[in-house]
């Protein structure tokens, strides 16, 4: 298991490992006694001698996730998890993402990871499965982030710069530490590169900053603030299979005409108070406010009647707010040990959302949506854990949801496309652990929901109305598993899921656009393992392999088609990671190993995409300076063998379904402590 057994950094001294406690199953407990799938990764053993570009860096061997679009930053990182997320045309779906205890995901269901400055990250931990018993609206997991501090900053401040191939450019500075009882962190990152394909450069910045103020009785405010801007990061949109046979590097000729991309800035406020001393149990009070600017050239463009026709560039403004309060608490009934939180989420997404047609020119013309939509969502949950025997333990949670979408349509016309949706749901999770030995055997049962989003709640009969015909996907998972010590080398884990969905909400495009609709069901079965050993002093190997089957077992499309057994398309049957590392006193050196199986692009099982296999080298050597300073270089290699592969599949967005991945790349850094 990831965390249990982290890789030594340069420098580090031996140390016994205390028990690893998750805190993404809403109350901190400790891993041995969580019945589900869940891996922890710190934050050092992810940015030891890695660019910190991208979420997916260190998360390679982690079982179960499958990431795409790595190098796409107008579309961003796409996340999938036991086959959940894979159809986001953009961003992440499907999982639900917080960042120090606050939400990254909006009420409709969709994440964004753009404002992540990940040299503050200093853990992550992830969960596998539907995670609607405890925070609703996904069926594919959670995510959970945890920032730097300033605790328990060593040096500071701490100066990053890096340079790559394809002019990448970057710089960071964290500063950290404590005065009295109060603890500060905050964290500045400037980053552009040029891209590896035809419009595809980005510029991006991003600011994070934190105070913590301790109390008596251990109680604990934490301010946060943040803020990203993107002026430009550029879109050079899919290939067909013979642009991408013939140059990789090019971009799709619209995106190009169109000078296809975005710009966006955020700006984000949050705060949390931990009380575990005013109650018996321990209260947690969370509010938080972002508002975003976004502005997007699609890169697609046709005519009708001569005439330019496409809808392609959009923009919005939006307010997302919300709180949280939860109580948790644990004692005995009769004998019985048991533990427990409920809490209520209450969410709000206000959108101002335009949307143009841009002809050849770049001249904007004709205004075809002007409106707010709003989305409100609250939850109320509770789970319950018992220890029925010393071996023994069991969970049980439930969720009840709601939310609202509406739009007000304010384009006069002829048309008026305002309306709403409701959705009320439900979701229920049983859990089961037991301890043979030092090994933990587990098996749960959940059901989950996920909502469409806005953008797939879109009406492919015309306007910017809502789908009338969409409806929300809802998933019940069956999931047994296995984790625990492999002697004294280090640990494993084992889970083998099977997840049966009704309604699921699958991709098709029209006119450039992406649409949704629902198939009637499909199927998800699979085993994930992974393992984490430490076979000599100074060596230490992480490995992970999915091994999956991805269907649909009902499904006629709107045209008729019926793609009854055919796999669900951009998800490969088996794919993982494994990273090799020697560490010593005075430096580091990695290897790494990517790998995913063969997959197709659209539902009809006609468009074939390679699986591949990719290698990366990285190593840092360190120095001590006069006045305790640390000088540390580092350096990689990506792609080694400089191997042609897809990085990204449009799904059912043919014919321009390949986004192709960066061939052999490199880059160095220099980063000094204070």
């Amino acid at each position: 298991m990831a965390g249990l057994l982290a890789a030594p950094t340069v420098g580090a001294e031996e140390e016994t490992l205390e028990p690893v406690t998750v805190t993404a199953p809403r109350l901190e407990r400790p891993l041995a006694e969580t019945p589900a799938a869940v891996t922890r990764v710190e934050g050092a053993e992810r940015r030891a001698g890695r660019p910190g570009l991208t979420l997916d860096e260190g998360l390679e061997a982690v079982p179960g996730l499958y990431f795409q679009n790595r190098h796409n930053f107008a579309q961003g990182l796409r996340v999938s998890s036991r086959g959940f997320g894979a159809r986001a045309a953009f961003g992440i779906r499907g999982l639900r993402l917080r960042q120090d205890g606050l939400p990254l995901t909006l009420p409709d269901g969709q994440s964004q990871v753009d404002t992540v400055d990940l040299d503050a990250v200093e853990s992550v931990e992830v969960r596998r499965g539907p995670a609607s018993v405890l925070y609703g609206n996904a069926t594919g997991g959670v995510i959970d982030l945890r920032t730097a501090e300033g605790f328990a900053m060593e040096r500071s401040p701490v100066v990053r710069l890096q340079a790559g191939s394809h002019a990448m450019r970057k710089a960071n500075v964290r500063a950290g530490g404590t005065r009295g009882d109060w603890g500060y962190h905050a964290s500045i990152t400037g980053f552009s590169e040029e891209g590896h394909r035809e419009q595809s450069a980005a510029e991006k910045y991003l600011a994070r900053g934190s105070a913590t103020r301790r109390f008596a009785g251990g109680r604990e405010l934490r301010l946060i603030a943040g803020a990203m801007d993107t002026p430009f990061a550029e879109d050079p949109g899919g290939l067909t299979r013979e642009e991408l046979e013939a140059d990789p590097g090019q971009a799709d000729p619209d995106a190009v005409t169109l000078d296809a991309g975005q710009s966006v800035d955020q700006q984000d406020l949050g705060a949390v108070w931990t009380d575990p001393a005013s109650l018996p149990g321990e209260l947690t009070a969370r509010a938080f406010a972002s508002r975003r600017d976004f502005e997007q050239q699609l890169p697609f463009y046709f005519e009708q009647d001569g005439e330019p026709a496409a809808e392609n560039r959009v923009g919005y403004q939006r307010w997302f707010y919300g709180t949280r309060l939860e109580y948790a608490d644990e004692g005995t009934w009769g004998a019985v040990p048991v533990e427990g939180v409920v809490g209520v989420d209450v969410d709000r997404q206000e959108d101002d959302r335009v949307r143009h047609v841009v002809d050849e020119e770049r001249t904007v013309r004709e205004q075809t949506v002007d409106e707010r939509q709003t989305a409100t969502a609250a939850g109320l949950f509770g789970r319950v854990g018992a220890a029925v025997t010393e071996a023994t333990g069991l969970t049980l949670g439930l969720r009840a949801d709601r939310l609202r979408l509406a739009i007000d349509d304010h384009l006069a016309g002829p048309v008026d496309d305002s309306g709403a949706r409701t959705f009320t749901e439900s979701s229920a999770g049983l859990g089961l652990t037991h301890a043979v030995g030092a090994h933990t055997f587990y098996a749960n049962v959940t059901t989950a929901f996920e909502s469409p989003t806005f953008v797939e709640l879109a009406d492919p009969a015309g306007g910017g109305g809502f789908n009338p015909d969409l409806e929300p996907q809802r998933a019940v998972n069956r999931e047994v598993g296995v984790r625990g010590p492999v002697g004294a080398l280090g640990t494993y884990e084992v889970a083998l899921f099977s997840v049966r969905v009704r309604d699921e909400l699958v991709p098709f495009e029209r006119d450039g656009r992406t649409f949704y609709e629902n198939a009637g069901a499909t199927r998800r079965e699979g085993v994930e393992a992974g393992v984490e050993l430490e076979p000599a002093a100074g060596w230490s190997l992480r490995a992970a392999l999915t091994l999956a089957d991805y269907r649909f077992t009902d499904f006629r499309d709107r045209a008729g088609n019926d793609y009854a057994s055919n796999e669900i398309p951009g998800l490969p049957p088996y794919h993982g990671g494994l990273i090799l590392r020697r560490a010593g006193e005075r430096g580091f050196a990695e290897a790494g190993l990517r790998y995913a199986g063969p997959t197709y692009a659209d539902n009809g099982n006609t468009v074939e995409v390679d699986g591949y296999t990719v290698a990366d080298l990285r190593a840092g050597w360190r120095w001590a300076l006069p006045g305790e300073r640390l000088l540390t270089l580092y350096g990689g290699v990506e792609n080694l063998a400089d191997t042609d592969y897809v990085a990204n599949v449009r799904v059912n967005a043919g014919p321009g379904y390949f986004e192709p991945a960066p061939g052999r790349t490199a880059y160095a850094g220099v980063e000094v402590g204070f």
